[in-house]
């Protein structure tokens, strides 16, 4: 593997606590396919996203590959993914690089890790719930809860931008863009048992 000399130093500094088990087992359960990866970087080479990163796609993958749970699961990279799949789009070995990133934010939550990220956490969590909940997305309660939960209700009041909010919903709701009833969907027990982890994952 050939990397850059700030990179080589980053990676040996990583290379401590090193936990081949659990990160096999996490591997094998998603199929994310990540012994696949030969670090071609096109990955990296394609992401939009790269300026807000601690550690490129690439560097994830391998990381993984070398059982650094710990260092993996502390980046803000995982959080920062913005899941555009173009990183899954151009492997040509066709690593689950996207689905690993999303993988990696649920046993990160799993394990309990700070994340550096708590506004997308809340995000991340508030539409695993809707989805959970209806089988899709209702765009009418998952922004409004998405603000409970991350706090930004509060945020919202003290500097008077409810307001504009307020103003935004309103066109949308008049062009028949913001509903006021949710749709569900057939077949809601399939989803939930898609997004429940396995006893695997959660020994991950």
């Amino acid at each position: 593997m050939n990397l850059y000399p700030e990179e080589r130093t980053h990676m040996q500094a990583s290379l401590r606590n090193t936990d081949f088990v659990t990160m096999e087992a996490f591997d094998a359960t998603g199929k994310f396919d990540t012994t696949a990866c030969f670090q071609c970087r096109k990955c990296s080479g394609g992401c939009p996203v790269t300026f807000a990163m601690d550690l490129l796609p690439d560097q994830v993958v391998r990381l993984v590959q070398l059982g650094q749970q710990e260092t993996v699961l502390q980046s803000r990279t995982i959080w920062v993914c913005a899941s555009c799949e173009t990183c899954t789009t151009r492997c040509p070995n066709g690593v689950k690089i996207a689905e690993l990133m999303d993988g990696l934010k649920e046993l990160a939550i799993r394990s309990g890790v700070v994340v550096p990220q708590p506004q997308v956490r809340a995000l991340h969590e508030t539409f695993i719930a809707d989805v959970a909940m209806r089988g899709r997305i209702f765009e009418g309660m998952l922004l409004p809860m998405y603000w409970i939960r991350s706090g930004a209700v509060k945020r919202m009041v003290e500097t008077g931008s409810w307001k504009a909010e307020m103003q935004m919903g309103w066109k949308l709701f008049k062009k028949g863009r913001l509903p006021l009833f949710p749709k569900g969907i057939k077949g809601k027990s399939e989803i939930r048992a898609i997004l429940k982890p396995s006893k695997t994952q959660e020994e991950a």
